[in-house]
C-alpha cells in the first residue's frame, strides 16, 4: 500500500514538472516572437486577445471554412482599415476572421474601435509588426521617408503571420468591397503560382491609369531598365505591370518558392543600386513584386480590383452605374476617400464606423465651411 502512494505521488509530481515546463516554453516562444530582431520574426500574434473565443462562438450563423484576410492599419489611417473590415463583413456571410496588422503603439486604439457594437461580431486577431525586420532593406534617405512606410511591407510577410494558413487574402486599407469576399477567395490559382493579382492593363480599370508620371501600367513605370541588374532578368519593358493592393495569395506555394525571401534580396539589391524608376508614382512595394512574379501569377476578375479612383479625374472616369457593379473598389492613388479632394468619397462614407477615442476625423467640404 506505502509503495503505491509512493508511485502516485512521483507521477502527480513528475506531470507538476511537466507542466511547469510546457508553460516556461510557451512563454519563451512568445517573448521570442515579440522582441527577437530582424532574423527571426516581423511581427507576433497578440494570443490574449480579448474575446476572440467568444468571437467565434457569437456568430453562430457564419460556418464553414475560414477565409482569412489580411489588412494593414497605421494609426493614420485605423478609419481606413475599419471601414474596409466592415464592408468586407456586412456584405458576406462567409466564415471571416481579420488578421489587422499594425504597429505596437496603436494596438490599444484598435481594441477600442473594434469593440464597438458595429463591430461585436467581427471575428479578428491583431498582429504586431517589427518594424526592424526592414533594416538594410528600405532608404535612409530622409527625403524618401513619407513614402516609405513599415506596414506597406507587411503583404510581403503572410505567411509568417498565418503559418499554419494554406489561402489567404490581403487587402490594402483604402478599399471597399461590395461583392461577396468568398468569390474572390474561390479564385483560382493556376499550378505552380503563389499569387493573384490585377493587371494594370485589364478592361475595367486601365481607362484609369494614372498619366503623366511615367508609365504607370507597365514594367519601365517602376523600375529603372537602363541598371544592369535588371537588364540581366531578361524582362520586357512594355510587359503590362499589375496592383498588388489586392493579393489572393497561395501561402503554400509561397513559402515552397521562397517568396519573401526573394522579395528581400531585390529591397537590399535596390538599396545598394537604386533600381527602381525615377518616375514612379506608386508604392514602393510593387517593385520587388514585379520582379519575383514575372509572368508567374494568375488573374484576378476585373471587378473585384477597381482602382485608380484616387486619382485626378477619377469622376469623369467612371460612371455611377459602373461602381454601383464593381466587387471592389479600391481609391489608390493621392486623394483618399477620408480626404477631402476625393471622388466618389459617399461610397466610403456608408462603410466608415466613427472612431470612438475622436481621434480620427474624415475631412468632408461642408465641415470645412461652418
Amino acid at each position: 500500500m506505502t509503495m503505491r502512494r509512493i508511485n502516485v505521488a512521483i507521477l502527480v509530481l513528475l506531470l507538476v514538472a511537466f507542466l511547469i515546463v510546457l508553460q516556461r516554453n510557451l512563454l519563451n516562444l512568445n517573448d521570442f516572437l515579440r522582441h527577437e530582431g530582424p532574423e527571426t520574426a516581423p511581427g507576433a500574434l497578440l494570443p490574449f486577445e480579448p474575446d476572440f473565443a467568444a468571437k467565434h462562438k457569437a456568430d453562430g450563423t457564419r460556418t464553414g471554412l475560414e477565409i482569412p484576410v489580411v489588412i494593414t492599419a497605421a494609426e493614420e489611417r485605423l478609419g481606413a482599415a475599419v471601414a474596409a473590415m466592415n464592408s468586407v463583413y456586412r456584405n458576406s456571410k462567409s466564415n471571416i476572421v481579420f488578421n489587422i496588422v499594425t504597429l505596437n503603439d496603436s494596438v490599444d486604439h484598435l481594441r477600442a474601435w473594434m469593440s464597438k457594437a458595429d463591430l461585436k461580431g467581427v471575428k479578428h486577431k491583431i498582429i504586431t509588426f517589427e518594424p526592424k525586420i526592414l533594416q538594410g532593406k528600405i532608404s535612409n534617405d530622409p527625403k524618401k521617408r513619407d513614402e516609405v512606410k513599415p506596414l506597406t511591407f507587411a503583404r510581403y510577410y503572410m505567411p509568417m503571420f498565418l503559418p499554419s494558413v494554406e489561402k489567404a487574402i490581403y487587402l490594402d486599407d483604402d478599399v471597399i468591397v461590395q461583392g461577396d469576399i468568398q468569390e474572390l477567395f474561390d479564385t483560382n490559382l493556376k499550378a505552380g503560382h503563389a499569387a493573384a493579382f490585377s493587371d494594370d492593363c485589364d478592361s475595367a480599370s486601365s481607362k484609369g491609369i494614372v498619366r503623366g508620371a511615367g508609365n504607370q501600367n507597365n514594367y519601365i513605370g517602376f523600375l529603372d531598365f537602363k541598371k544592369e541588374a535588371i537588364k540581366k532578368l531578361g524582362m520586357r519593358a512594355a510587359t503590362c505591370s499589375f496592383n498588388p493592393g489586392v493579393i489572393v495569395a497561395n501561402l503554400t506555394e509561397w513559402k515552397t518558392q521562397n517568396i519573401t525571401t526573394q522579395l528581400e534580396q531585390w529591397m537590399e539589391r535596390n538599396v545598394k543600386d537604386d533600381l527602381y524608376s525615377k518616375t514612379l508614382a506608386e508604392s514602393v512595394t510593387t517593385p520587388p513584386l514585379l520582379i519575383v512574379f514575372y509572368k508567374r501569377y494568375s488573374s484576378i476578375d476585373p471587378l473585384w480590383h477597381v482602382r485608380h479612383l484616387g486619382s485626378t479625374g477619377a469622376a469623369n472616369r467612371y460612371s455611377v452605374q459602373f461602381l454601383n457593379a464593381a466587387k471592389l473598389l479600391h481609391w489608390n492613388g493621392h486623394y483618399k476617400p477620408w480626404g477631402r479632394r476625393s471622388s466618389f468619397s459617399d461610397v466610403w462614407d456608408k462603410w466608415y464606423i466613427p472612431d470612438p477615442l475622436d481621434k480620427f476625423h474624415p475631412i468632408r467640404r461642408h465641415s470645412e465651411d461652418k
